[in-house]
């Protein structure tokens, strides 16, 4: 064989118990496992390269549920904020907002809206208009050789009504909303895996239940599923889950709760009621997973905060309505006093708002410094022309432990690279996940850790040979200590990469080897299959 990897600590991700094992991997794929090989004294396996994994876990990759990673896939072939920490596939189109299906005007009207995110991509030739040239571009990236970890594709369907209805606060027609069903089909039969909303950003916000419906009806023809970023996270959160499962139920469409938290001091200790809504839905036979991330703060970009109505027609209506004093002073009104929809239905805090990235080079003194009132927020906002992002410091580590020990929880970053001070979650979640709350809390055991990051996120996705070490599964594995893994990202230092992962191999081919990223582009687009119609 290729390579053998010799004396491991199998954690296969299926979540039963560890066994010591060889395990050969030859053209990408697992083609022998050997258990308790050495004391049962049988012939071992043999390669023509023995890798010694005494000491070390072999587990499957780990799957990124909720990354921003749109751009940074095509502009970093080393991306080693992901594939240092054993990310072997990401799921992209988050959050509503991507960059496709999109036409010359949609397109940047995005980019604008979204610069917070992934840079504006004026670095980039963003060439391609549907979800499968995006895809393609993808397996061609950095001169055809690849990226440097796999990734799945939601339709944004904020984008799609951007395209169709624009960024209008009204209800789409009825050609309308065939059109948008066939951009959602065609994105679909393309490859995406299924559709994001970002309910709480423009335009997606501006959509019915009875619009959204339609749209995951065609999303579940195709076997897909819906993740929404909800309606509210805050004042409103506990209808807003409950809103998701009677539209998916309604669709009959599986559902995966994007970044699902309890924020704000008003859900401080609410978590079991989100478990119970949860479990009285599954046990009903919903179809329903989520996500989250093992951090307290949230990440978005300061314009997201800011009013429905004021984010009515794009961002340079937006622009210009900050531009505006009368105007000005009627957001700082929502946002301070009344509790905005884009702040989640709860008046701001602004000492909870810490700077994380700013656009333009200017501002870089306001990164790492809390927001001292809307007086800097809207000179933030215009100045920054909407590019500012956020660091939210509104969570509560008692919920976020409860809703990860979840029997439908798996592991999302929602990491955005974006910015000088990043929030750490981009380069320190799953190690996070192994090292703090596995080894020092006991939160999780490790087999049920290695399972939410490993073996559901991929039956979520239906990848049939994803998300396990099994013979005839793809060779997506993590090697790691479990005695000395950690995340190294801090919020003073949010780049630093981990400790304790010394090996990660997609597809059989190492990426970090020896604890150093290589030169190799293993990632390719991973198109789901469409169901028969």
């Amino acid at each position: 064989m290729e390579l053998v990897i010799r004396d491991a600590e199998v954690v296969d991700g299926g979540g039963g118990p560890s066994y010591r094992a060889d395990v050969g991997v030859e053209d990408g794929r697992i083609t022998t496992i050997v258990q308790e090989a050495a004391a049962a004294g049988c012939q071992r396996p043999t390669g023509r390269r023995i890798l010694d994994a005494e000491g070390l876990v072999l587990s499957p990759g780990f799957v990124d549920m909720h990354a921003h990673s749109d751009l940074a896939l095509l502009r970093d072939p080393d991306h080693s904020a992901k594939a240092a920490q054993g990310v072997t596939l990401e799921v992209l189109g988050q959050d509503g907002l991507s960059y496709a299906p999109v036409d010359d005007r949609t397109l940047a009207e995005v980019r604008r809206a979204i610069t917070g995110w992934n840079g504006d991509g004026s670095d980039l030739d963003l060439d391609w208009r549907t979800v499968g040239e995006y895809l393609d571009r993808l397996d061609g990236a950095h001169g055809g050789r690849g990226t440097a970890v796999n990734a799945a594709y939601l339709v944004p369907q904020g984008t799609v009504r951007a395209q169709v209805v624009g960024w209008e606060n009204r209800p789409a027609t009825e050609a309308e909303l065939d059109r948008m069903r066939r951009l959602v089909a065609e994105g679909l039969e393309q490859g995406a895996v299924g559709m994001s909303s970002g309910l709480t950003y423009t335009p997606g916000m501006y959509a019915s239940d009875a619009e959204l419906t339609g749209l995951c009806r065609v999303v579940a023809e195709y076997g897909g599923y819906y993740c929404p970023h909800h309606r509210s996270y805050g004042a409103g959160a506990l209808d807003a889950y409950a809103e998701m499962i009677d539209l998916a139920r309604e669709a009959g469409c599986a559902l995966h709760l994007a970044h699902a938290g309890m924020n704000f001091g008003v859900n401080a200790g609410r978590a079991p009621e989100l478990l119970a809504l949860l479990d009285g839905a599954l046990d009903a036979g919903a179809d329903i997973s989520l996500d989250t991330y093992p951090y307290t703060p949230g990440c978005t970009t300061l314009a997201a905060l800011l009013p429905s109505w004021a984010s009515e027609g794009g961002p340079e209506a937006v622009l210009a309505r900050l531009e505006d004093d009368a105007t000005a002073e009627r957001i700082r009104h929502h946002l301070e006093e009344t509790g905005s929809d884009g702040c989640h239905g709860v008046p701001v805090d602004w000492d909870t708002i810490e700077v994380s990235g700013v656009n333009g080079p200017a501002l870089a003194d306001f990164v790492g410094r809390r927001v001292d009132g809307w007086a800097t927020a809207r000179r933030l906002l215009l100045e920054d022309r909407l590019g500012t992002t956020i660091l939210q410091h509104v969570g509560h580590e008692e919920n976020v432990r409860a809703i990860m020990r979840h029997r439908v929880h798996t592991g999302g970053s929602d990491g955005i690279l974006q910015g000088l001070k990043p929030h750490p979650r981009a380069y320190g979640t799953f190690p996070e996940y192994l090292g703090r709350y596995v080894r020092e809390l006991g939160v999780l055991s490790l087999e049920e850790c290695v399972a939410h990051l490993t073996s559901r996120p991929a039956a979520r996705l239906r990848l049939p040979d994803r998300g396990l070490v099994r013979e005839g599964y793809v060779a997506d594995l993590v090697l790691f200590d479990p005695a000395t893994v950690a995340a190294g990202a801090t919020y003073e230092r949010p780049r630093t990469l981990p400790t304790g992962i010394p090996h990660v191999l997609i597809g059989g081919r190492f990426v970090i080897e020896d604890g150093r990223r290589t030169d190799v582009l293993a990632g390719r687009a991973i198109r789901r299959t469409p169901v028969a119609r």
